[in-house]
């Protein structure tokens, strides 16, 4: 059984999709990839791991960096799972190129189109923080959340904003 739970966040409102043990989703309300079924097919249930999702993102939200993560499920292709796994590497505060991700991973140049879009249909936003990767030329691109939002996380976390632009 799957279930959800609405949080409202000084951007907007957001939706944590859950499988009963960990979470398995965390998007801003009609973002980009949204799943269009999550409101007719997730049951609305109080679950332990909704109320540890919601101190993380109090947490959060309040400026402060959490000290720990509440349980997370994602089942991808490993590719993608590898990307994810770089993006919870990534420092609160800091940011990191899609380039040097696919350098991580071993790949080459290219391969930073294929990181974007694994970064891009990351299910669990903010808490695997897809927000914290930018262009390498500091371009700040391709948040499904919305631009407005990437620049706004960033900032909350006091990110180096010198040298990033739209």
């Amino acid at each position: 059984m799957n279930y959800i739970h609405h949080y409202k966040s000084p951007v907007g409102g957001i939706t944590l999709a859950g499988n009963g043990e960990a979470l398995t989703g965390l998007w801003f309300d009609g973002q980009k990839y949204y799943p269009e079924d999550l409101n007719n097919n997730y049951r609305h249930l109080e679950l332990p791991v909704f109320k540890q999702a919601v101190k993380w993102l109090d947490i959060y939200f309040s400026g402060a960096c959490p000290d720990f993560t509440p349980p997370l499920y994602i089942e991808d292709t490993k590719f993608r799972e590898s990307v994810w796994n770089i993006l919870l590497s990534i420092p609160y505060g800091k940011t990191m190129s899609y380039k040097e991700i696919a350098e991580k991973l071993g790949y080459k140049r290219m391969s930073a189109q294929a990181v974007g879009g694994a970064v891009g249909h990351n299910p669990i936003s903010i808490i695997i923080p897809c927000h914290r990767v930018v262009g390498s030329n500091g371009k700040l691109t391709g948040y499904a959340g919305g631009l407005d939002k990437k620049m706004y996380l960033l900032k909350l976390e006091g990110a180096d904003m010198k040298g990033l632009y739209l």
